[in-house]
């Protein structure tokens, strides 16, 4: 699949994935920024992207940023629908327990592109029973 990307910041790497087979495309930071325990920032990505109808980019943590330095994604992930043209932006949240600095051109997030079904909700008096009913939080004793 192609998708046409729009570099808003011509000195930033075009996101590629690191890997062949890697599910997600890295996203860099089209500024520097640096986040307290605690604190989230929008971080713009220097791109937008023309998502293919029927699918979705999902603003994804890096894996690596999580597990050295508590970073995700506060609505992670985030939602970028098929008719959005404008900026990506990643909304990062420090988890950890000590500020963290991104600088410019560092790798903050993934992006996803994923199929999304047509669906339409129809109202029902009552659902299909299943062996896990309406089990939730925590039913499956974990």
């Amino acid at each position: 699949m192609k998708i046409p990307v729009v570099k808003l910041d011509p000195d930033l790497p075009t996101p590629r994935r690191a890997h062949p087979g890697d599910a997600g495309v890295d996203l860099y930071a089209r500024e520097a920024t640096t986040l307290d325990p605690g604190e989230w920032a929008m971080i713009p990505t220097g791109i937008a992207v023309a998502i293919p109808e029927g699918y979705v980019g999902l603003v994804a943590p890096r894996s690596g940023l999580a597990a050295r330095n508590g970073i995700s994604v506060v609505n992670g992930p985030g939602v970028v629908d098929a008719g959005f043209r404008g900026e990506i932006h990643a909304i990062l949240i420090n988890h950890g327990g000590a500020a963290v600095h991104l600088d410019r051109s560092d790798r903050i997030a993934q992006l996803v592109v994923v199929p999304i079904p047509e669906i339409e909700l129809l109202p029902v008096d009552d659902l299909p029973e299943t062996s896990r009913g309406s089990g939730g939080f925590g039913s499956s004793g974990d």
